[in-house]
């Protein structure tokens, strides 16, 4: 292995911008492998994406589909747990050839997918848990946010009151300030816990006595002294894949705005739309993979 891919040979202890850096010299360094394993993982959501559309189609009156929309729905539901399924154990992959390569100890691609074909299910389980803890702590942070805001209104309105000769403003810069405590508190809060859980899938890729849980712990007992980087982390790689999102994702709605919704144009751009945010993703998803590699073998070491 290059002597650039080795962080513990290049960048010493986890610091943001050498995660980063060692994650992008990866993406490229095997930039073809990743981009063709990340389409397999976007081609196994292709069924259940199409019968989506149709669906769209159906509910927006454009078109009338072949089967009525309840059957079209009941067979959508299977058929995306089944393609989801498929496109984490695919995503686990590239994080598993990116670690092999950290390690020196590179991996064949058939022999990787092998090993974690037969965990199939399990990363579907380990995906399904995070993000259910996720929704479960951002209710939970939405409460504490709330009540924050409220209690920070009171508290600013009342040393802030005497401030203003209208009471109004008073009023309106301690909302305000409430807003943006409890913005804070909720986004920070829900990315403190997502770095925690970053690497959830990782250790059941890479460990090979490790079942689902053990791997959500495992995530949790390495992250516990590195959250704050690891957010560090997150934020850098989501300002870096950033213009990505924005041309293939963002960028095209605007095109849609100035249309007719339901029309045939707009359906036209639509799904043009939805094709470039499926290659925006196609080309972010195998970076993401690998800097959670990279996270991972340095916690670890």
């Amino acid at each position: 292995m290059s002597q650039n891919l080795n962080p513990r040979q290049s960048m010493g202890p986890l610091s943001v911008g050498n995660v980063v850096s060692a994650g992008l010299v990866l993406y490229r360094s095997h930039l073809q492998m990743y981009l063709g394993v990340a389409l397999i993982a976007t081609l196994w959501l292709a069924p259940a994406n199409i019968i989506f559309f149709l669906l769209s189609s159906a509910w927006s009156g454009i078109a009338s589909p072949l089967l009525p929309s309840w059957l079209l729905f009941l067979l959508w539901i299977p058929l995306m747990i089944w393609g989801l399924s498929k496109y984490l154990v695919n995503s686990a992959l590239i994080s598993r050839l990116a670690f092999g390569e950290l390690i020196s100890q590179p991996e064949r691609m058939s022999d990787a997918r092998r090993q974690l074909n037969a965990r199939n299910w399990s990363f579907f389980r380990v995906a399904f848990q995070v993000g259910l803890l996720l929704v479960l702590v951002y209710i939970a942070l939405a409460i504490v946010a709330v009540l924050m805001m409220v209690i920070f209104r009171i508290i600013i309105d009342l040393v802030l009151g005497g401030l203003f000769a209208n009471p109004f403003t008073g009023s309106v810069v301690a909302t305000i300030l409430g807003g943006v405590i409890a913005v804070v508190i909720l986004l920070g809060g829900l990315t403190w816990f997502f770095a925690r859980w970053l690497i959830a899938e990782v250790p059941l890729a890479v460990e090979e006595e490790v079942n689902g849980k053990q791997s959500i712990d495992r995530s949790w007992e390495l992250s516990k002294n590195s959250a704050f980087r690891i957010q560090g982390v997150v934020l850098i790689t989501f300002l870096v894949t950033l213009p990505i999102l924005i041309l293939t994702g963002y960028a095209p709605q605007i095109f849609l705005l100035q249309l007719e919704p339901g029309s045939s144009l707009y359906w036209m751009v639509y799904l043009v739309s939805f094709i470039a945010s499926l290659v925006g993703g196609i080309l972010v998803l195998p970076f993401w993979q690998a800097i959670k590699a990279v996270v991972y073998y340095d916690l670890r070491s």
